[in-house]
């Protein structure tokens, strides 16, 4: 199979990764990383004996595949570029800034027949992965809870950490939201930092989310009731908690719970995310998070943090 060609752009503090991974698959070459500061770019292009570059621009049409890891304000501009010029396209969350931006990227890829990836990692957490989805969820609740870290605070609280919920939580739900409620505050930053929103679905199913960015603990946890069990997913330490009704009874007319517990070892959530987007050209298939999936997540979040009040 000949190998990819790829560049990542953008070498902050994920876009190392992502070159560290290209880097390691034996399909791949990563062949460039970009980055406006030119040091940054050559620290991690020597580190993987690629090419170092400030504009992305001489990349285009040279490459099969690309990891956009930039600024979400610079998502649209780069992403089009490079879908323009033949490239398939793995772009962080949140897609765009704009729905309207997503969109236009969606097009794009659909008439040349790339393949556009958003980058929702949490998507690639085995606690998740190993959820059967068969059984859809009455009620969902979900807590991501962080300590202040100044890196991501261009964007209320919704864009960077409730956003991965509520993409797992529409992929889950498969039905069209009816309503939202929302509340939160600023309290160290200009934007939201700490917030709650009521999803209600048209097929009945209700999700309450929560996320904070000013917490003591660290917290990434989702709990859904469906008919007939009661799941619990610790995406933190990577557990799987299952509780069904059993055969047997433990008072008379009442069934007995029983309760499997899966707890999955430390993985590499990223190489699997890439691996897929790599797997996804070879062969063609739809990718787990499509531009399509980024789009309603990020569609659903703008529609948070107008009622919140954020920009």
């Amino acid at each position: 199979m000949k190998k990819l060609k790829c560049a990542v752009i953008g070498t902050g503090y994920l876009g190392k990764f992502h070159a560290e991974k290209y880097a390691s698959l034996p399909d791949c070459e990563l062949v460039a990383v970009v980055d406006i500061n030119e040091a940054a770019a050559k620290d991690v292009a020597e580190k993987h004996g690629a090419i170092a570059l400030t504009d992305y621009q001489s990349l285009l049409g040279e490459v099969d595949a690309v990891s956009i890891v930039v600024p979400t304000t610079l998502h649209h501009k780069v992403s089009m570029d490079f879908l323009n010029a033949g490239a398939h396209v793995l772009v962080e969350k949140p897609i765009t800034v704009t729905v309207a931006e997503a969109d236009e990227l969606i097009a794009i890829a659909r008439e040349k027949k790339l393949i556009l990836q958003v980058g929702h990692l949490e998507r690639f957490n085995p606690a998740i992965l190993g959820l059967d989805q068969e059984e859809k969820p009455l009620f969902i609740e979900s807590h991501r809870l962080s300590p202040f870290n100044p890196r991501a605070n261009d964007v209320s609280v919704v864009l960077d950490l409730m956003i991965h919920d509520i993409d797992i939580i529409l992929a889950l739900v498969d039905s069209e939201v009816e309503r939202i409620d929302a509340s939160g505050t600023a309290v160290l930053t200009q934007g939201t930092d700490i917030a709650n929103a009521r999803l209600k679905f048209k097929n009945g199913c209700v999700a309450n989310v929560t996320a904070s960015r000013i917490s003591m603990k660290m917290e990434r946890k989702m709990r859904m009731f469906r008919p007939c069990s009661y799941v619990s997913v610790d995406f933190q330490n990577r557990i799987l908690t299952k509780h069904r009704t059993g055969k047997k009874e433990m008072f008379p007319g009442i069934p007995e719970i029983e309760t499997e517990e899966s707890v999955f070892e430390s993985g590499d959530a990223l190489l699997e995310e890439i691996k897929h987007f790599v797997n996804c050209i070879h062969t063609g298939d739809n990718p787990l998070v499509s531009g399509v999936a980024g789009r309603r997540a990020l569609e659903t979040a703008i529609q948070i943090t107008r009622l919140l009040g954020d920009k």
